[in-house]
């Protein structure tokens, strides 16, 4: 997949088939687009063509991030797996516009003489039942339809029973994961959840009780960490190893009170140094809440039953 970052160095398509969206989470809703993308593509012998944004347009269009109302605003998908997830289903071409309060400007007219028509080159388009574009959201379907023979166009949308037929949502899945229900949303996502973080250094106590942890900094500010608890997860090292672990996102109520929030993760049959590098976590399965414990030798217990029912968790995923 060709990703192209500004749209002035987007090569020019005679035919391309073309789809946009922000695509946060690339869930199976946006996957039934990004089929049918696929599929007009190889009918048509055009390349197919995704069209998404960064920064999201609620950070250019909506209150300073220290606002409450951004507090929402988490995303499923940092932009880096945003790209990963669509070259796996078959995009050609990615372009990332930059999304600035001149572009927000933009009308619908411009937004489809400008990007799609001169840039891109777009000859077809396939997009979502609910997809707006141009200044207040004021293009769709309806005003594409009409306009199609101008353009040179051929359009056609999604119908919403397709999309809602899977059940699925950017929202339900944020809800999932803010519960810990990772089961959902692996079934909405399609796949595990990913989150990366760079390891730092802790207080190194997990050694001490014979699970060392690696504490993990999310490298994303706006990336949502799923609910406080015990998780069985895959851990995925800058290398490429793939490790068994469990992990805990949480504030440590038996270490002591009022402690901040952690990420820490216990890779099973692994010894090594991995400060300073990237870890991702693939979420697997819930396992328990957060609890304390009446010391130390309580917590040990109970972290030997979590890596029995992380080792099971993950032998069956």
């Amino acid at each position: 997949m060709h990703v192209i970052r500004d749209p002035a160095q987007f090569p020019f398509l005679t035919n391309a088939v073309v789809t946009s969206g922000t695509f946060d989470g690339v869930h199976l809703g946006h996957q039934r687009i990004l089929a049918r993308l696929r599929e007009v593509a190889r009918a048509s012998g055009g390349p197919a063509v995704v069209i998404t944004y960064w920064p999201h347009p609620r950070l250019v269009l909506g209150p300073p991030p220290s606002h409450p109302e951004l507090l929402d605003l988490q995303l499923i998908n940092t932009l880096d797996e945003r790209i990963a997830k669509l070259a796996e289903f078959g995009v050609d071409y990615l372009l990332i516009v930059p999304f600035t309060r001149e572009f927000a400007q933009w009308t619908s007219e411009e937004y489809i003489q400008n990007l799609l028509l001169k840039t891109v080159g777009a000859r077809q388009l396939v997009i979502g039942y609910d997809h707006r574009f141009g200044k207040n959201r004021e293009g769709g379907f309806d005003y594409l339809s009409q306009n199609a023979d101008r353009y040179g166009l051929t359009v056609e949308e999604i119908p919403r029973e397709d999309v809602d037929a899977v059940g699925v949502s950017s929202t339900r899945i944020r809800q999932a994961l803010r519960e810990g229900d990772i089961a959902t949303a692996s079934r909405y996502l399609g796949y595990h959840y990913p989150l990366t973080g760079l390891v730092v250094h802790g207080q190194k106590l997990g050694r001490t009780i014979g699970y060392p942890t690696a504490n993990l900094a999310a490298v994303e500010p706006l990336k949502l960490v799923p609910a406080r608890g015990i998780y069985a997860v895959w851990a995925i090292t800058a290398a490429g190893t793939r490790h068994q672990a469990m992990l805990s996102i949480g504030v440590r109520p038996t270490i002591g009170n009022d402690l901040a929030q952690t990420i820490e993760v216990n890779l099973l049959d692994f010894s090594g140094n991995l400060y300073d590098q990237l870890l991702t976590l693939e979420f697997v399965a819930w396992l328990r809440a957060e609890e304390k414990y009446d010391g130390l030798d309580a917590l040990t217990a109970q972290l030997a039953l979590d890596a029995e029912n992380t080792r099971a968790a993950l032998e069956i995923r």
